[in-house]
C-alpha cells in the first residue's frame, strides 16, 4: 500500500515567523525619508490652515506680513467679535446668515438622502423597463456643469409666483404629511422594539423636515406675490436637482454590493417590504448615507453661484455670500483680519459634521453584512 507523506502542521509562532521574514521591511534609512515625506505632506496641507488662524489674531490688519509668527505680535479677538456683531455692511446679523446656510445645507441634505436613498434601492433591486436608460440620464445630469443648468433654472423658478396663503396652505399640507409619515415610521417600531438605529434616523429626518416645513408655513414672508426664485426654498429646489442625481448614483453603487441573500432570508422569515428596507438594508448603508449626507451638506453650506444669482433680499442672503460681500464692499482696502475670521468661522460647522460622521463612516466600513 503506497505510504502517504505528511507534513507537521505550522504553529502560530511558525506563521507569524514566516510572514515577518517574506514581508518586505523598510531599512532605517527609508523609514527615514518616510517620515520625512509624511511631515512635509502635513505641513504643506496644514500651513495655510494656520496662516489663516495667525491673520484673523493679527490687529495690524495685514494678508502678507514680513515675518512668519504663529501668533502675531498684539494678537486679539477683536476680529471675530466684529464679524458676530456685524459681519458686513448689510443689516443682517451673524445668525441670520448661519441660519440661512444651516437650512439650506440641511434642506439640500435632507431631501437628497430621503429621496435618493429610495429611488437608489428601486435602481439596485427592481428591474422594470428603461432601467439602464434612466440610469443614463441620472448619470448625464451628474456630470452636466451648473453653468448650463443655471438659465431654465432661473426661467423656471422666476415664473413660479404664488400668494402668500397658498404658499402657507401648501407648506403646512407638506410639513404634515412629513411628520405624519415620520411617525408611522418612528412608531411601529417602537412599538415592535426590534428596529435598529437607522430607522429611527430616517424617521426623525421625516418628522424634523415636517416640523421646519410647518414653522415656515406659519411665518411666511411679508409680500403678497411670493417669487419663488427670489427664496431660498428656491435655491434649495435648484440644488436639490443637481444634488439628487449624485445621491441616487453613489447611493445605488453601495446598495449594489449588499448581499441579496440577506433580504431572501428575511423575506422566507415573514418580513414585509417596509421591515427589510428599514431594518436590513438601511442599517449596511450607513456608510453611505455618511458620505452622501455629509457631501449634500457641504454642497449647500458653501453654495454661492446659484445663492448670487437667484437671490436679491440681503435677509436671504447666506455666509457664503456674505463672505464675498465683504471683499466687494471694501474693494481695495479688504479688512482681512475679519476676512479671515469670517473664513475660520464658516468652515467650522462642516469640520463638526465631519467629526460627528466619522465614526459611521469608519466603523460601517469594518462590518460586513454576512459572517464568515
Amino acid at each position: 500500500m503506497a505510504s502517504v507523506a505528511t507534513t507537521p502542521a505550522r504553529t502560530g509562532s511558525a506563521v507569524r515567523q514566516g510572514s515577518s521574514k517574506s514581508g518586505r521591511q523598510l531599512k532605517w534609512w527609508q523609514q527615514v525619508l518616510y517620515q520625512a515625506l509624511c511631515l512635509f505632506i502635513g505641513a504643506t496641507v496644514l500651513f495655510p490652515v494656520l496662516w489663516i488662524v495667525s491673520m484673523s489674531l493679527d490687529p495690524r490688519n495685514i494678508a502678507r506680513p514680513t515675518e512668519l509668527n504663529l501668533i502675531p505680535p498684539g494678537a486679539s479677538l477683536d476680529a471675530y467679535r466684529q464679524v458676530l456683531d456685524r459681519p458686513t455692511g448689510n443689516p443682517v446679523s451673524f445668525a441670520e446668515l448661519a441660519m440661512n446656510s444651516f437650512r439650506l445645507a440641511g434642506g439640500v441634505a435632507l431631501f437628497a438622502l430621503l429621496i435618493g436613498v429610495s429611488a437608489a434601492y428601486a435602481f439596485s433591486r427592481f428591474k422594470f423597463p428603461g432601467r439602464q436608460y434612466a440610469m443614463i440620464a441620472v448619470l448625464g445630469i451628474t456630470v452636466l456643469p451648473t453653468v448650463a443648468t443655471i438659465a431654465p433654472l432661473f426661467a423656471l423658478l422666476n415664473g413660479i409666483r404664488i400668494t402668500t396663503t397658498l404658499l402657507s396652505l401648501s407648506l403646512g399640507i407638506a410639513g404634515l404629511l412629513a411628520a405624519g409619515f415620520g411617525l408611522l415610521i418612528i412608531v411601529p417600531a417602537w412599538r415592535s422594539g426590534t428596529a435598529v438605529g437607522s430607522t429611527y434616523v430616517l424617521g426623525g429626518v421625516a418628522l424634523l423636515m415636517g416640523l421646519i416645513l410647518l414653522v415656515t408655513a406659519v411665518s411666511p414672508p411679508a409680500n403678497d406675490v411670493f417669487i419663488l426664485r427670489n427664496s431660498l426654498l428656491g435655491v434649495g429646489i435648484a440644488m436639490i436637482s443637481g444634488a439628487l442625481p449624485f445621491a441616487i448614483w453613489n447611493l445605488k453603487g453601495y446598495l449594489d454590493t449588499i448581499p441579496k441573500e440577506l433580504e431572501e432570508a428575511a423575506i422566507i422569515d415573514g418580513a414585509s417590504s417596509n421591515q427589510i428596507f428599514l431594518q436590513i438594508v438601511l442599517p449596511l448603508s450607513t456608510p453611505a448615507l455618511a458620505v452622501t449626507g455629509f457631501l449634500s451638506f457641504t454642497a449647500g453650506w458653501t453654495e454661492f453661484f446659484l445663492s448670487w444669482q437667484f437671490l436679491t433680499n440681503p435677509q436671504d442672503f447666506t455666509l457664503a455670500m456674505a463672505l464675498y460681500n465683504m471683499t466687494g464692499q471694501y474693494a481695495g482696502s479688504v479688512p482681512w483680519s475679519r476676512f479671515a475670521a469670517f473664513s475660520i468661522l464658516v468652515s467650522l460647522p462642516v469640520a463638526i459634521v465631519y467629526l460627528l460622521l466619522q465614526r459611521y463612516i469608519v466603523g460601517g466600513l469594518t462590518l460586513g453584512g454576512v459572517k464568515g
